[in-house]
């Protein structure tokens, strides 16, 4: 009798060592293929940006959540930031392409494109006819298993308005 209750202790502690490895091993799991799908997220995003910002005709108007180009075919685009829903969306004459979800925060700077004297920087400027540089950076996280997991943030994403 006394060993039967030495194994199945024995055992019990087995199992619970067992799935204790598990669990952690699954959570290590999911936050893992989480940051991956996170990251390329925001790669996608930044590739985008770019692109359409870089071909630009110029900045139209800026708010505390909103970026509105021109183009050169006298079309306009709109980055949108929505704190509430997390979400940043690109709206091309209306057509809207969800690019973020689950953003965090969505901050960006413009500046002139002539360099400062001295630090790696440009002349910030709030006069939006002389915007020719964009700075921006966004975090996203999920939550997965009762855990907040982040994304590495975009530190510094400067794209120069080229036209």
């Amino acid at each position: 009798m006394s060993e039967t209750m030495v194994s199945l202790g024995v055992g019990g502690i087995l199992l619970a060592a067992i799935l204790t490895f598990w669990t952690y091993s699954a959570r290590s799991l999911a936050a893992i293929v989480n940051y991956i799908d996170l990251d390329q997220r925001s790669r996608h995003t930044l590739d985008i940006l770019s692109r359409e910002i870089r071909q630009a005709a110029g900045l139209l108007a800026a708010t505390e959540n909103s970026l509105t180009f021109s183009n050169l075919d006298g079309s306009t685009m709109r980055i949108d930031w929505d704190p509430v829903q997390r979400v940043v969306t690109l709206d091309r004459n209306g057509q809207v392409q969800t690019l973020l979800i689950g953003c965090d925060y969505f901050r960006y700077n413009i500046a002139q494109r002539n360099p400062s004297n001295g630090v790696f920087g440009f002349y910030p400027t709030t006069d939006i006819r002389q915007a020719k540089l964009v700075d921006m950076s966004w975090r996203c996280s999920r939550s997965l298993l009762g855990t907040l997991f982040q994304t590495e943030s975009v530190q510094t994403a400067r794209i120069v308005i080229r036209n």
